[in-house]
């Protein structure tokens, strides 16, 4: 099964179809009728019963269905009634739902829109008992929470991981690189070898996916762009202009090109001896098994635990989604036992099987499926050094701002100070949002 990942620039890139038939929005979800608010505590010990108005964004859509008769063989008085939403317009339609009072009873919830919409204060908090937060890997069930309250329960989750490849590294005498400066030797000595751009970054174009993966080589190196309590931008410390620094000097030794490839034209690149390594999530090895063949993918292609700073710290970009219930949810009840369900170990076994997405229950990933694929386990070891993007609803405003100006260092215009400085300038006039 080849792993399928989700965001913008992916969807675009393989045209996801979602196969459920799309509903026009309006009243879709349900109007504010006075009934009572979803709270913390408020799920019964029976089935669920009535009808869950259900969101859904993405890919993930089009499979989700899969899941639901098994839940509704469990509860047979129950009915799921989802709406498929292109992702570019989920915040969007999900924060007019909000202001017009005409909410669906459960989302899940990409962590890219967390922010913004977690800021709207329209979710429950999750009830005490619903799940065991001990289940979850850490950095995934913090990602649910807002000033160390969970509004969401973690779905599905990645990390994105150095995947190279190993034939042409072998060849060359070179071992997986574990630092920066074994990365800097990789890149070099394959160029050297004919390769033309030995590394790929996310710089089609230079936005928010950008800046979120440059913040990950600024925790490298002892930094980050946000404070750890998350209410001022720490963009132009000085651990981040040396990350920057050497991240923009991997485009002027000409290791990475600022045109591209994009996420999915990688694949063609890898195989083209064009790039032989790049940052990305373990979708790309089911993009890679699809065009190539199994056989192929294990010849040619490794992953490993991105490599480390100066310091010798590790990060690694994390991601994926959460379920979440409106705080006007008509039927939380059953929402919340939809959510159980779907934190149960077998039931994200079964999404994986379908969908390919990553368990975020720890228990699953000892299951053969996971637990015996080396490049899943790479990818295991990433989330313990996971970086998540910054919980606040500016991010993709301020993270635009940022990408902008680390295209000026790549392209030579800027240098990492400068870059920097404009970014925080810009930055502080956005705000936190808090």
């Amino acid at each position: 099964m080849g792993i399928r990942q989700r965001s913008q620039w992916r969807q675009r890139a393989v045209g996801a179809a979602v196969v459920v038939a799309a509903l026009v929005l309006a009243g879709c979800g349900r109007a504010d009728d006075g009934a009572p608010s979803g709270e913390a505590g408020a799920v019964t010990d029976g089935p669920a019963t009535g009808t869950i108005e259900l969101w859904a964004a993405g890919a993930e859509a089009a499979e989700l269905p899969v899941l639901f008769d098994d839940f509704i063989a469990e509860n047979p008085d129950v009915e799921i009634n989802m709406t498929p939403i292109p992702e570019e317009e989920f915040v969007t339609k999900m924060t007019a739902a909000i202001a017009a009072g005409t909410v669906p009873d459960l989302v899940y919830v990409f962590t890219e829109h967390q922010p913004a919409l977690f800021a709207t204060e329209a979710f429950a908090p999750v009830p005490e008992g619903l799940v065991d937060e001990a289940d979850f890997f850490a950095s995934v069930w913090e990602s649910g929470q807002v000033d160390g309250v969970s509004y969401g329960v973690p779905w599905f989750t990645y990390a994105r991981v150095f995947q190279y490849r190993a034939d042409l590294a072998e060849a060359a005498g070179l071992e997986p690189p574990q630092d920066w400066d074994d990365l800097r030797e990789f890149a070099q000595t394959l160029k050297d070898a004919g390769v033309a751009y030995p590394l790929a970054f996310y710089v089609v174009p230079f936005d928010e996916y950008t800046a979120a993966q440059f913040d990950t080589f600024a925790h490298q190196n002892g930094g980050g762009i946000i404070s750890d309590d998350a209410t001022e931008w720490t963009i132009d410390s000085p651990e981040n202009v040396e990350a920057l620094e050497f991240y923009g000097s991997l485009f002027d030794d000409g290791f990475v090109s600022p045109d591209g490839p994009t996420s999915v034209d990688s694949v063609a690149y890898l195989a083209q001896d064009r790039i032989a390594g790049v940052l990305n999530g373990p979708w790309l090895r089911g993009w890679i098994k699809d065009a190539h063949g199994q056989e192929w993918l294990d010849e040619h292609m490794a992953a490993l635990v991105p490599p480390a700073g100066p310091g010798g710290e590790r990060a690694a970009s994390i991601g994926g989604g959460n379920w979440a219930v409106l705080e006007d949810a008509a039927n939380a009840d059953a929402a919340w036992k939809f959510v159980r369900y779907a934190s149960e170990p077998e039931t994200q076994l079964a999404w994986f099987a379908s969908m390919g997405n990553l368990p975020t229950v720890q228990v699953a990933w000892d299951d053969p499926a996971i637990a015996d694929d080396e490049a899943l386990e790479q990818v295991r070891e990433a989330m313990e050094y996971g970086v998540s993007v910054p919980p606040v609803p500016t991010w993709n405003q301020v993270g635009k701002a940022l990408g902008e100006q680390i295209e000026r260092v790549a392209r030579g215009t800027a240098t990492a100070q400068e870059a920097l400085d404009a970014a925080q300038a810009e930055a502080e006039s956005i705000g936190v949002g808090q």
